[in-house]
């Protein structure tokens, strides 16, 4: 399996705490406040969530596991004192249509014990908590 290229992410200030992101095929704003966009912890939220919710709708198609819907929101707790770092994370799927449960639980299981290269890039004592509702 050949290797995934670098990730690369150009920043230009543009003043304040806010910074334009230029990537590949994108652009966007980079706000410390949250405001003129998100901010870099609202990103990494952003970035487990979609790395997560992205894996969990390949295993289960590949599986040959129908769906209509699969939403998700995630809940990050972050730390009091500085820098405050994200400690626990709350994740929940909800998956409409005639995915069987053990199936989602496996590929949960899955994206976060090998496949979710954004979780494996962060810290591992945060407490991960990962939840779903299959509805028909």
């Amino acid at each position: 399996m050949a290797a995934k290229p670098p990730t690369v992410v150009d920043l230009a200030w543009n003043d304040r705490l806010e910074f334009t992101a230029t990537l590949p095929n994108t652009t966007l704003t980079v706000d410390s406040g949250g405001a003129a966009g998100p901010s870099p912890v609202q990103l990494l939220a952003t970035g487990l969530a979609g790395c997560m919710a992205i894996d969990l709708a390949y295993i289960l198609t590949r599986g040959h596991h129908h769906f209509r819907s699969l939403t998700s929101r995630l809940t990050a707790q972050r730390s009091d004192s500085e820098p405050h770092r994200i400690t626990a994370v709350a994740l929940h799927f909800v998956i409409e249509g005639p995915a069987p449960a053990d199936a989602v639980r496996r590929a949960i299981t899955l994206s976060r014990e090998k496949y979710c290269s954004v979780w494996h890039s962060m810290r591992q004592d945060i407490d991960l908590q990962v939840t779903f509702d299959v509805t028909p």
